[in-house]
């Protein structure tokens, strides 16, 4: 899911007497600053006649910001500083700093970095953890090993439930056992046989040659007609080699670290009481306690409703599959979908995607279409569109056939359906917590990580309106636990301009808005798109590869120096080109600054440093050249 940057306005209030010289100087450098970047930040300025008047003022004033503590009781002097509503800053000297180092990094400035208190309340009760963290995936792991090495007594409970077809795994979560990893290997292995046509152009040959055309044995080999040969069971093997030494490996971590762990299902039976069970019935039922609580369950696929749905296995089951899926429809138009259907296609399988609408979601359009283009005129993926599964029966052979809307039917090996996913809440009782949910999604509301009970927490694809991304679940839960067991951290999940890749045939990278959210965001006579359309030097030398068939694009904020607010790219490698600019871009980075940059040649990330022709001009957007 795309990550939505929200760069919210702030207010820095100055306020003093009007014959202080050190007032009159913060309130310039804070007007200042807002001449710079008006959609950034506002300068509100409260001057005062005398310092009769400021004094009497400030009294009062005092106690209404916070934190309330000696360093704000202990401010007598000229000017008084605040950003928000009340949050103190200090006085000239504060504000100028933290202008200097945080609000003009980079020369373009930034947001201050979002800022949460936890729950720190005392009881005089006694508990049996001081932090029980349900789900053992990259967020639940990466929190509780850093509370145990703040010192925090932990346990860890993770327990797989079987998916409809049965499959089960290991600790590590969605993204080591059935997300990220696996479909990275196996999108690896597709691009592997793509090198492998690739390379006939740039003079290695085969030792013999097959005129077949692109098939699938029962063996699960795919051929084509270089004798480039997959043996799917091999692939599958050595992948679930590698997850098995990382389940370990997360097992061992936790013992290294002192993080009790229990390989069982936990429920709540109160706000402070967790029950372990080793499955899903009651036995060998015991109730643990913890002063604090922390959900990280993640989220399961979603699975169709229609006749027969039961039939369809989803990313909970297709990267273990023993045997090759062969000829495979896939259901859904979500990047899980797309990704899927690439590597299938890409092994040499007979592979369909079935959209209901559009793809891609919520991702930029201009991309969005351009995938599509290239999985079906450049990679073999065919598309049904407009329609939904209206049934699917088994046939004797294992066959599914499928039907779907003006009588369209057709026969599949496998059925894959990939139409979202619902966060993992189920079975955890949290009623009986006192924990407010979405009852479309199951997933859990929450401020700051924090839920409508002060101590029990919750973070990653289970928490309402938070990317769906494996790192900033581990992000949120170190940061959580700074905040819960470091004395005086107070530095909370920042989520905006994350950047994130979908790992389709040919990659898309992004971060920040796409181009239909900016123009709803700031009204599109304030957004200016760069933009190019360009062929990898890599592709050059081969007549299988379109021509322009990668594109980059910068939205950019003309009413703050065009920052750059939205960056886009399809091509090679996009996780490693776009990681980059995300750093680039949380500075404050400007169209200015991109082009300032001097690019690798010759590389595809330099395109970026280089996108000259704005969509406004209607110039055309297709490169020539090196």
């Amino acid at each position: 899911m795309m990550a939505e940057t929200k760069l919210d306005t702030v207010q820095i209030t100055v306020a003093g007497y009007a014959t202080c010289g050190y007032f009159q100087k913060a309130a310039n450098v804070v007007v200042s600053l807002e001449t710079l970047h008006p959609s950034r930040y506002k300068a509100r300025v409260l001057e005062f006649e005398t310092k009769e008047q400021y004094k009497k003022w400030l009294s009062t004033t005092k106690t209404t910001l916070t934190p309330q503590g000696p360093e704000l009781n202990n401010h007598t002097s000229s000017p008084l500083v605040w950003r928000g509503e009340h949050e103190f800053v200090g006085g000239c000297d504060e504000i100028l700093d933290l202008i200097r180092t945080t609000y003009l990094s980079a020369g373009a400035g930034r947001p201050a970095p979002p800022q949460a208190a936890a729950d720190f309340s005392t009881s005089s009760a006694t508990y049996d953890y001081d932090l029980i963290v349900i789900g053992g995936g990259s967020g639940g792991l990466a929190a509780a090993k850093a509370s145990a090495e703040l010192g925090a007594n932990v346990m860890l409970v993770d327990y797989v439930k079987p998916s409809p077809q049965g499959t089960v795994w290991g600790l590590g979560g969605t993204c080591v056992n059935v997300g990220c990893i696996p479909k990275k290997l196996m999108h690896r292995s597709s691009l592997l046989g793509e090198a492998a046509q690739d390379a006939k152009h740039f003079g290695w040959t085969s030792s013999s040659s097959s005129s077949s055309s692109s098939s699938t044995s029962t063996e699960g080999e795919s051929k084509d007609s270089t004798s480039t040969t997959h043996d799917w069971k091999v692939m599958v093997q050595s992948v679930q080699d590698h997850i098995r030494s990382l389940n370990f490996g997360y097992t061992k971590d936790l013992r290294d670290k002192r993080v009790t762990y229990e390989n069982a299902l936990g429920t709540f039976v109160d706000d402070h009481t967790v029950c372990l069970t080793k499955g899903e019935g009651q036995e060998g039922a015991k109730n643990v306690t913890a002063r604090r609580i922390l959900v990280a369950v993640g989220g399961r696929p979603t699975t169709l409703s229609c006749p027969g749905g039961e039939h369809a296995i989803t990313s909970d089951d297709i990267f273990s599959l023993p045997t090759s899926p062969g000829k495979t429809l896939i259901v859904g138009a979500s990047y899980i979908a797309l990704e899927c259907a690439g590597f299938l296609a890409g092994l040499g399988l007979d592979t369909t995607v079935m959209v209901r609408s559009i793809l891609l979601r919520g991702f930029d359009r201009d991309i969005a279409d351009k995938i599509g283009d290239d999985m079906k005129n450049n990679h073999h993926v065919k598309f049904i569109t407009g329609v939904v599964p209206e049934s699917i029966v088994k046939n004797q052979n294992g066959t599914k056939t499928v039907t779907w809307a003006n009588g369209g039917s057709d026969t599949y090996d496998t059925i894959f359906a990939a139409i979202g996913r619902r966060a993992d809440t189920s079975k955890l009782q949290v009623a009986k917590a006192g924990i407010n949910t979405n009852a479309k999604n199951g997933k859990i509301i929450c401020t700051n990580e924090q839920t409508n009970v002060p101590h029990i927490y919750a973070i990653g694809d289970v928490v309402q309106d938070v990317p769906e991304l494996t790192p900033v679940a581990i992000q949120s839960g170190r940061l959580l636990a700074n905040r819960l067991y470091s004395p005086g951290a107070s530095q909370a999940m920042d989520y905006n301009l994350i950047a994130t890749t979908v790992f389709t045939p040919t990659e898309y990278g992004a971060i920040g808005l796409s181009e239909e959210d900016a123009t709803k965001k700031y009204g599109e006579k304030r957004i200016e798109v760069y933009h190019s359309s360009f062929t990898p030097l890599e592709w050059s030398l081969s007549s299988e590869r379109p021509e322009n068939g990668c594109y980059a694009k910068l939205i950019c904020d003309k009413d703050d120096n065009e920052r750059v607010i939205g960056l886009h790219y399809l091509g090679p490698d996009a996780g490693e080109v776009v990681q980059g600019y995300a750093v680039a871009m949380r500075c404050g980075a400007t169209y200015k600054d991109f082009l300032d940059t001097v690019g690798i040649h010759p590389t595809v990330s330099e395109r970026i440093c280089d996108l000259r022709v704005s969509k406004s001009s209607g110039g055309d957007a297709d490169a020539s050249g090196c």
